[in-house]
């Protein structure tokens, strides 16, 4: 077997013969010793020529044929059940695993199901209120149902990346998702990939239960079953393995364990503002001025070093939207989504600074909790700024220059600046719940606020343009992932105190994005 690469102009898809002629070329062979090439990954280089880049590989002749991905999912109505708390990524492929090895999966979701929940998430900015148990963090799918769908990891080291996007695909994301070097499945097809997975785990015996809010989980005595889990109004569970798929934002979980005496352990994170730009823009700056459509609108990552702290960019969202995604009444967090085809007039990003329990050392008394009290705070205090979920905005230029009323020259422009750096006037924004004019300099932790505002022009070395008042920053960005951690035995994956009982995915600490989190659920469900 063989790997090589090949470029193509934008508008050619290469044909098979081509792949062949290509692929004997590199494997220095007849063409009719070639039994089989595919297309293993597609990237566009905008280095110099827009071309699309491809790796292919051959199999030449004698080679050992390629795994092939087909998934036996059993009949497991009758077989022994495993309790799956939380319907994301972690527990939707855990349970697609179990079922393979002809075991019942039984998943609690305290949110509910898709097409309900869409009701519940157009409500947030349409009437300002949030369901605490239906949000862009809770229901079917979890978070990422509603934030673009992007599938950042290529790396096997957590396990078989492919294992998980061959289901995706199985199950209606675009087959293109097996070959893109950074795939996405959008937020308007994520919806029905979610849905057709909770349909094969019923069809298989499997079990959903939605607003099954989980308020207790018992261990029991010595016998078949090992642990009880209540639900809220009382619904009861029983098995020998449960499976703590929570997410990022199930801070009553924590909660219950603190009060139990189990073990948790504190985690550093990151919190920032969410940064606006329009998508023309950063099209013009990472296609150096060369975009044109048809090609797919532009992404970025960009980090820097600031005074020895991380400030870098997180979930970007080419063509995309920003959304509410607090779980709780009177607190305000943003989060970003694309669909499909990501076009959207603007492009967002959060832009977050690495925060540990040294830097807020007024919340130590909380213990592990530290920075979770100081999450939710700051959270509580953006909403209490606007009194609503109107987001505290600031242009980008006057952030950084906060406090100087001098006239400023940025990006071509010229434009005066109000007290505090307050901006005069906001530009359109895609956060439909609206803005209000903001001194984020001011409302933002100073270590924050100060590693931003450096880091900003920093961006613009690297990314020319990036800095500009045309940019609006949005607070708060906070849940990156959680600042508490549900350690788990490195060989058994279990609980160190708790033996079947498994923390898994991106709530207890373990992954950081949706194939992260789907292949930790798999190493649960394999391990069990």
């Amino acid at each position: 077997m063989k790997i090589f690469e090949a470029a193509y102009p934008l508008n050619h898809k290469p044909t098979e013969e081509e792949l062949l002629s290509a692929a004997a070329r590199a494997c220095g062979v007849p063409a009719r010793k070639i039994k089989r090439c595919d297309i293993v990954r597609r990237s566009l280089d905008a280095r110099g020529q827009l071309v699309y880049r491809y790796q292919i590989r051959a199999l030449v002749e004698g080679d050992e044929p390629l795994k092939e991905y087909r998934f036996d999912y059993k009949n497991v109505a009758s077989a022994r059940p495993v309790i799956i708390v939380g319907g994301g990524p972690a527990g939707m492929f855990a349970a697609l695993t179990l079922l393979q090895r002809g075991l019942k999966p039984i998943i609690l979701e305290r949110g509910k199901d898709v097409h309900a929940r869409k009701r519940d998430i157009a409500a947030i900015s349409q009437k300002q209120t949030v369901n605490p148990e239906s949000n862009y963090c809770f229901g079917e799918g979890g978070a990422g149902t509603f934030s673009d769908g992007k599938l950042y990891t290529r790396s096997n080291k957590r396990g078989d990346v492919y294992e998980v996007l061959h289901q995706m695909a199985a199950f209606g994301a675009p087959e293109s998702i097996l070959i893109e070097a950074r795939p996405h499945i959008g937020s308007d097809i994520l919806p029905r990939m979610v849905e057709g997975i909770r349909e094969c785990i019923v069809s298989h015996g499997g079990e959903y239960h939605f607003e099954a809010h989980v308020t207790d989980i018992k261990p029991l005595a010595a016998g078949s079953d090992r642990w009880e889990v209540i639900c809220d109004g009382g619904l009861t569970f029983k098995a020998h393995d449960v499976i703590l798929a929570t997410g990022h934002s199930a801070r009553d979980i924590y909660k219950l364990f603190y009060s139990k005496g189990w073990a948790l352990e504190a985690k550093d994170f990151a919190l920032g503002v969410r940064a606006e730009h329009p998508q023309s823009l950063i099209n013009q700056i990472q296609y150096h001025g060369r975009w044109q459509p048809g090609i797919p609108a532009a992404e970025y990552y960009i980090a820097e070093q600031v005074d020895g702290r991380g400030v870098f960019s997180f979930c970007m969202c080419p063509g995309g939207i920003l959304v509410p995604s607090t779980t709780e009444n009177g607190a305000l967090v943003l989060n970003g989504m694309s669909n499909s085809q990501r076009n959207g007039a603007l492009a967002n990003a959060g832009i977050v600074v690495q925060v540990s329990a040294s830097d807020v050392p007024e919340y130590a008394k909380y213990g592990t909790f530290a920075l979770l009290e100081f999450q939710r705070e700051l959270e509580q205090k953006m909403f209490a700024f606007s009194n609503s979920l109107r987001a505290p905005a600031q242009r980008m230029a006057d952030f950084c220059r906060g406090g100087n009323r001098k006239q400023i020259s940025i990006s071509g422009a010229t434009r005066p600046m109000g007290s505090s750096g307050l901006s005069q006037a906001l530009p359109k924004s895609s956060y439909l719940a609206g803005t209000v004019a903001a001194p984020l300099n001011e409302l933002l932790p100073p270590f924050v606020s100060e590693s931003l505002r450096k880091a900003f022009p920093l961006f613009d070395r690297k990314m020319h343009g990036y800095y500009t008042n045309d940019a609006l920053l949005l607070a708060c960005e906070s849940r990156t992932s959680s600042p508490v951690r549900i350690p788990r035995d490195p060989e058994t994956l279990c609980h160190p105190q708790l033996p079947g009982l498994y923390p898994c995915g991106e709530g207890a600490g373990y992954a950081g994005g949706i194939v992260s989190s789907a292949l930790d659920g798999i190493a649960i469900a394999n391990t069990i």
